[in-house]
């Protein structure tokens, strides 16, 4: 055996059987491989079963009538430089069969009759073993006359690395011809190989390693005749019902592709290339040659090719197309492949007087055109189609190498909106200028699937402006695990005038006076936004970061003067009644409470107005999130002095607000005049938290809930007369802490200091608008009283 396959063959054990007829039984046969082609053997089979050839044995010789094995597992194995094992395998039982010749005239001595069945047959890169494999395989090798070998093969293709559905990866059937020659590549060969009964998604999986959520029946056909080294190739691939997983059109993509070409295995060239397969209605034909060591020449013709049979192309390979839209209007033309990267280069004098080759000039390697007629695009919530009657198709200039090509498309504008092609053989690039309705616009955005269209089904107004450019490639790109984008990009602007808009977690319509959405690299950005919501009028800008589904969008709003009774009437409902701004603020309000979704930003106003105090130069940095609110910084000019504090808004029956912070260098004369009191002296400085829940003044005061701590250096406070503690008239030093409940504020531990004499005061404020200041008389006056 080891004689007749030219490998070393090793078994743990062998017995000979008499009957039905003699033969070797062979325990754990190994035939080993070449060592240039790896470690790992060729063939592995737990038993064998090899019959004794009796007419040898009569002339006296011991000869293999038959090899079977059952469950054996093979590697085809390719090295890095073309070769494979099977060239040194077939060569050797060439010359094997070429010895025998010699030796017996009566016939050669001929290799055993190979057979395999329920097979493994493996496939390695060098060392690398590749998850490809044919399982379930029967293999049979043998030699039909003694300069021919014949090769027959059923297998069923799979991936180790995958669970594949075996069933719908087809079934592989190959029958080759082989005579002998000194090398593989120069044996003259005749092959026929036909894949049949393979399910696109299955087959896609096995190929690319995943799904990309193809459907169809496929059936390929491959025959071969010539040499390794120089073959005639003829194929054929059927496919029937091509169309996506997420539907079935109406009318599923079908083709059959026939083409011929001969074959240059050294020179890796490829010449008199011909394929024809019917389309549609119509017909492609590509032809060329492909020299290899010098540029391609390659021509392709279309003769009335369905536009409906290029879109449903385009929607087996991209799921977000809608599979409702339509197209109608044929293509016919004539493009040809020049072949050369770059155009002439010119040599031309330098000051010294060589010459200096100038750079190559790129130039276009495509010749001809295409010309679309009747063009028509329906269906998929489209009110109108999108329709022209001719559009040519021509090389653009310089590479990549491309077809351009222009077309005007009325969308509800004042003027039809130019839109500029750029079609290559991988990738694109659609360039829209002019004006559209936003209704076409939101039509146009579903139908193509593009990312975020919804937003736009709660906006109307004046024709948007817009200036965009979207390029990607065909096929989506497999991007790193962090992104979620497909290789697509759109990027330009997109101007709004005088529109509204209505979010989910809004009542009422947001009124857009004017607005830029810019895009860039994924990335949204709105900016400016001049709006009005009900009695709140203002600017803003909004980010939406790209290829980042965890990221917070991030706004910023600017208002002058801002009330935060108004604007909580605005987002959370007005309710307090008998007013006609109260009435008018109550439409605002929502039946449920409000979901907002997930923002941070921050809110600025000149003047926001906080019941009985004002706020100057506020600022807000806020998260929202269905939650509430969290308020992470509130900043501001209060009362001659500044405010820093922090909280949330807790949204429910009625919304929760909770605040912790401090206010310093507060003026005294404001702070008294807040709550009826003469105050004047040295500055202020507060601290406290307050808890308080409602919608009206009087819902808020009653429930407000905290504490405050006051420091206040070198003042006094005059009111009423004979209400005032003498202790306060004038102090060196007034440390006081507060309790807030009942609707009142009231002093706690508190300590005036003023020449050595400490003193400690009670009285309240009530919470009201005015707020009320009363102090408990002192000790010395109740009893004159």
């Amino acid at each position: 055996m080891a004689a007749s396959l030219g490998r070393p063959v090793r078994l743990s054990s062998v017995s000979v059987r008499l009957l039905p007829r003699p033969a070797f039984v062979l325990t754990n046969l190994t035939v080993e491989e070449d060592s240039a082609y790896g470690v790992e053997p060729l063939l592995h089979a737990n038993t064998v079963v090899a019959p004794i050839r009796l007419l040898a044995l009569w002339r006296g010789r011991l000869e293999l009538a038959r090899i079977s094995v059952d469950e054996a597992s093979v590697n085809l194995v390719r090295t890095p430089d073309g070769r494979w094992n099977l060239d040194s395998l077939f060569g050797h039982a060439a010359a094997q069969a070429g010895v025998g010749a010699k030796q017996d005239g009566d016939g050669a001595r001929r290799i055993p009759y190979l057979r395999a069945t329920n097979s493994r047959i493996n496939i390695k890169r060098g060392a690398e073993k590749l998850p490809f494999s044919l399982v379930d395989t029967d293999l049979s090798l043998w030699q039909e006359k003694p300069d021919e070998l014949r090769l027959e093969l059923k297998g069923q293709p799979a991936r180790t690395d995958l669970n594949l559905n075996q069933g719908d990866t087809g079934i592989v059937e190959l029958s080759a011809t082989v005579h002998k020659a000194a090398e593989l590549r120069l044996m003259p060969v005749k092959l026929d190989l036909e894949w049949r009964e393979a399910q696109l998604g299955q087959l896609t999986r096995l190929v690319l390693g995943r799904d990309p959520g193809w459907r169809g029946d496929l059936r390929g056909e491959l025959h071969m005749e010539g040499t390794g080294e120089t073959a005639l190739v003829k194929t054929r691939l059927r496919a029937e019902g091509v169309h996506r997983a997420e539907f079935a059109p109406a009318s599923p993509m079908d083709f059959d592709a026939n083409c011929s070409l001969t074959y240059h295995y050294s020179a890796h060239a490829v010449e008199k290339l011909a394929c024809d397969s019917p389309l549609g209605s119509g017909r492609v034909k590509i032809s060329g040659e492909l020299p290899g060591s010098s540029p391609a020449q390659l021509t392709a013709e279309f003769d009335r090719i369905p536009v409906a049979a290029g879109l449903d192309a385009l929607r087996t390979v991209r799921s977000e197309l809608s599979p409702g839209l339509e197209a109608a209007g044929t293509v016919s033309g004539k493009i040809a492949y020049a072949g050369a990267d770059q155009g002439s280069a010119e040599a031309k004098p330098s000051a010294s007087g060589k010459p200096t080759k100038l750079a190559a000039v790129p130039v276009s390697l495509l010749s001809g055109s295409l010309t679309v007629e009747g063009f028509r695009l329906s269906g998929a919530g489209l009110s109108q189609p999108l329709a022209a009657d001719k559009i040519t198709l021509e090389p653009a200039a310089g590479p990549p190498s491309a077809l351009a090509g222009t077309a005007a498309f009325a969308l509800g504008g004042a003027a039809p909106v130019q839109v500029s092609f750029r079609l290559g053989d991988s990738s694109y690039q659609v360039s829209v200028h002019g004006t559209a309705s936003v209704a076409r616009v939101r039509e146009l955005a579903h139908a193509s699937g593009l990312k975020g269209a919804e937003a736009l089904d709660s906006l109307a107004g004046d024709p948007l402006a817009l200036d965009l450019t979207a390029d990607g490639h065909w096929m989506p790109v497999e991007m790193p695990v962090e992104k979620t984008a497909s290789g697509d990009s759109l990027s330009g602007t997109v101007a709004i005038r005088n529109a509204n808009w209505k979010a989910s977690y809004l009542v009422n319509h947001v009124q857009i006076a004017q607005a830029t959405l810019h895009l860039d690299d994924g990335g949204l950005r709105w900016d400016p936004v001049a709006f009005t919501y009900g009695p709140l009028k203002g600017t803003a800008t909004l980010r939406l970061p790209a290829d980042c589904s965890d990221c917070t969008p991030r706004f910023e709003v600017q208002f002058g003067e801002l009330d935060a009774a108004t604007l909580q009437a605005a987002l959370l409902g007005a309710r307090s009644k008998g007013t006609l701004i109260s009435e008018l603020l109550d439409r605002l309000h929502p039946a449920q409470p409000a979901i907002w979704p997930k923002l941070e930003g921050t809110v600025k106003a000149d003047v926001l107005a906080l019941g009985p105090v004002t706020l100057h130069q506020a600022t807000l940095a806020v998260k929202m999130n269905a939650a509430g609110v969290e308020i992470e910084t509130l900043d501001g000019d209060l009362l001659g002095g500044h405010l820093h504090a922090l909280g949330s808004i807790k949204d429910g029956d009625r919304p929760q607000y909770l605040l912790s912070g401090t206010a310093e260098k507060l003026s005294p004369a404001a702070v008294g005049q807040l709550i009826g009191q003469h105050w004047s002296g040295g500055e202020l400085k507060a601290s406290g938290k307050l808890d308080v829940t409602g919608y009206t003044g009087d819902e808020l005061a009653s429930s407000a809930k905290g504490a405050l701590h006051l420091d206040w250096k070198h003042g006094a406070v005059s009111g009423v007369a004979g209400t005032t503690p003498s202790a306060l008239v004038h102090f060196t030093n007034w440390t006081a802490d507060a309790e807030i409940g009942g609707g009142k504020l009231t002093l706690k531990q508190n300590e005036a200091v003023e020449g050595g004499r400490k003193t400690a005061v009670e009285g309240s404020v009530t919470l009201s608008i005015p707020a009320k200041a009363s102090f408990v008389a002192p000790k010395d006056a109740r009893v004159k009283r």
